[in-house]
């Protein structure tokens, strides 16, 4: 069986996606073998199996060309294929955001002064945050993804940073206590 698959991708991203001399490009075939047959002046591009189907990872190849058409580096949408990770893209229009102006402000505020609100969100989430265009991109975890998730919600449904900010601490303090308590109930001997 085969698998073949069109994404479109902001046209300003392919270079990205290709890389300097073709190196992105190629370095995604052979992780995922695949074909990716991109076309520069669309930004369509068609992702195709090498071979069977049960052999190749199509899906995180898919979401690898998705996450760097949503604004993340090759490095960071390559964290894809490590351990739990996944991508998950939030459209800002869901928040009421009809203009190009309240688009403006709920990636500002999600943003920062300076990147500093969705550095710190990346920091306490262990995420990879990416706003591009009227979409924010995540990567991470599934539990990981879930806080950042609710965390930029609230802050583009008008919450305050210090406040979303507790709650990821709070939920990074329980997770490090769950895992403390896991050791502890082992018996070592």
């Amino acid at each position: 069986m085969s698998f073949e698959k069109l994404i479109r991708i902001p046209t300003d991203r392919i270079g990205v996606l290709i890389g300097k001399s073709g190196q992105v490009k190629e370095k995604i075939e052979k992780i995922c073998h695949i074909e990716l047959e991109i076309d520069s002046e669309t930004g369509e591009t068609i992702i195709r199996s090498r071979g069977k189907i049960e052999d190749i990872q199509p899906f995180k190849a898919m979401e690898i060309v998705t996450a760097i058409g949503r604004g993340f580096s090759p490095d960071n949408a390559l964290r894809l294929l490590k351990g739990e990770n996944t991508l998950h893209v939030i459209d800002l229009r869901e928040f009421g955001a009809k203009s190009p102006a309240q688009i403006e402000r709920i990636k500002g505020r999600i943003i920062g002064e300076g990147g500093k609100a969705r550095k710190n969100m990346e920091k306490l989430s262990d995420t990879n945050i990416s706003v591009y265009g009227r979409t924010v991109a995540i990567i991470g975890e599934t539990h990981k993804l879930k806080l950042a998730v609710e965390a930029i919600s609230s802050i583009s449904l008008g919450s305050m940073h210090g406040s979303v900010y507790g709650k990821l601490e709070a939920a990074r303090r329980r997770d490090k206590l769950e895992k403390l308590k896991l050791w502890e109930d082992q018996n070592v001997f």
